[in-house]
């Protein structure tokens, strides 16, 4: 029987780590054949990370880690921080597969190296794949649209030869072959808006368009459209596998986050169906205070129960993770904690699965990330848009534009970067609006979202599109080892 090792290379983080572990064990469950080894990058030292790696490798004996050398960029540009760290990494990851490869042709029982499955931003590795004879293939953790929008943004650039940062600021509304609606300008992306950022976006989709394939995380159902315009031969296969979801919710907690998990779903199992608004922005989102008193005024002033994930923004200027609050009553306005105790939860970082997927909970005020919107769409609970970063305005213009079951608190939102002080404060009123709209949310919202969670189950069962392009990937990868 023919064997193959897969080597994942994921962008540091729990966030891309998780989807990217997931992909995996898709790959490792269809087919036998396949081996993978994941080489990791840390920052620093993580214990979710840790644990969540130890639960993984204990669960699986055809997925293994290998944690690389720390390397520390310079933590002072923090604009060069990811891809200063990934090309740090470029001779550990060599030095790693050559044991592989040694491994491999000194023992016969020791599968091949297929290829590379390198994570959207680890496209300097395309090249040590190339000196070691293999393909690589990207893992797109976002969803398709935003591919899409990847590859007009560049071709913008390099064939009609527009600058898209000429579009900061401007009404302009854009047609491109991956959206069905025209899209304003004012929802792109920060990093296609700015002059430092851009030349790595376009030298990101350059190097895509090397790759032997591009693995996304969506489905065909949701986003026929973007899938439709890859079909027209200018672009590698994609393969569309998603929806990839962390479903697993014995992960690897520790004890204190174990009792934290029983507490919330305590509270949630004593409020009535669909009668709570869960708020979170994100593993990075976190707000000054005087956008968390803006939020506490709107939640009281819409009656509405609530679950707020509420963190503790980064030290000025530093690239770290949120934490909680020791003492959320430091930022809350006075006096709240105590009228809102029979309605509302602060709960700091919430397991987010396990949250949307209460009977309770009605609607989601959200930061449009990928990873949230899919699973949103799974448990058929309703979003409303608060995009921050990254490409998260795109993602809320689509449920809300394109997809039609999501309500807005405001689409144009943004902050350049999550690190970056400055924020446009979104006042009580305008929180409370959207709130209303969220939990009053039409029928007709109501049943496409619905009908969008069956698909994306559908999509992943034997005979669904996702299971389809899974095999087709497999095929590509194992069946043409020479």
């Amino acid at each position: 029987m023919k064997k193959a090792e897969l080597v994942f290379i994921p962008t540091p983080g729990i966030s891309h780590l998780v989807s990217t572990v997931e992909v995996a064990k898709l790959l490792v469950d269809r087919d036998e054949r396949l081996s993978i080894t994941f080489l990791i990058m840390k920052l620093r030292s993580d214990p979710k990370i840790d644990r969540f790696i130890n639960s993984v490798s204990t669960a699986c004996n055809r997925i293994r880690f290998i944690d690389l050398p720390k390397d520390e960029p310079d933590p002072n540009q923090p604009r060069k921080f990811l891809f200063s760290l990934i090309e740090a990494q470029i001779p550990h990851v060599k030095e790693e597969v050559f044991k592989l490869v040694s491994q491999s042709e000194s023992s016969p029982d020791s599968p091949p190296l297929a290829g590379f499955v390198l994570d959207m931003f680890c496209t300097s590795m395309i090249d040590v794949a190339t000196e070691f004879g293999v393909p690589s293939y990207i893992f797109f953790t976002s969803g398709a649209a935003f591919l899409g929008l990847q590859f007009y943004v560049q071709d913008l650039h390099d064939e009609q030869k527009v600058d898209p940062t000429e579009f900061k600021g401007s009404d302009a509304e854009l047609v491109m072959p991956c959206l069905a609606n025209p899209l304003p300008a004012k929802v792109l992306p920060s990093v296609m808006l700015n002059k430092e950022w851009l030349p790595p976006v376009l030298r990101q989709a350059r190097r895509f368009r090397e790759s032997k394939g591009i693995i996304i995380n969506t489905f065909e159902e949701l986003e026929s459209h973007a899938m439709d315009s890859f079909s027209k031969g200018n672009t590698p296969p994609v393969y569309p596998v998603g929806p990839i979801l962390n479903l697993n919710r014995d992960d690897g907690d520790g004890d204190e986050e174990s009792d934290k998990r029983k507490d919330i779903k305590q509270w949630l199992d004593d409020q009535p169906l669909s009668s709570v608004v869960y708020l979170c922005f994100g593993s990075m989102g976190s707000f000054g205070v005087d956008q968390v008193k803006e939020i506490a005024c709107g939640l009281e002033q819409s009656g509405h129960r609530f679950s707020w994930s509420l963190r503790k923004p980064q030290p000025k200027g530093k690239m770290e993770i949120p934490s909680d609050y020791t003492n959320p009553q430091d930022v809350l306005p006075e006096g709240f904690l105590d009228r809102t105790a029979k309605i509302g939860k602060i709960i700091g970082w919430g397991p987010e699965i396990d949250i949307l997927s209460h009977p309770s909970v009605g609607g989601f005020v959200s930061h449009c990330g990928w990873s949230s919107i899919l699973e949103s769409i799974w448990f058929g609970v309703p979003i409303a848009a608060w995009p921050i970063q990254a490409e998260q305005q795109l993602n809320a213009f689509q449920i809300i534009v394109e997809l039609g079951f999501g309500v807005e608190i405001k689409m144009d939102c943004r902050r350049e970067f999550f690190y970056d002080d400055n924020e446009n404060i979104i006042s009580a009123g305008e929180i409370e609006r959207g709130i209303r709209c969220l939990m009053e949310i039409g029928k007709e919202k109501v049943e496409r979202l619905k009908e969008m969670s069956e698909q994306s189950r559908k999509a992943l069962m034997e005979g669904g599109c996702s299971n389809t392009w899974l095999g087709q990937l497999i095929h590509e990868m194992v069946d043409n080892i020479p």
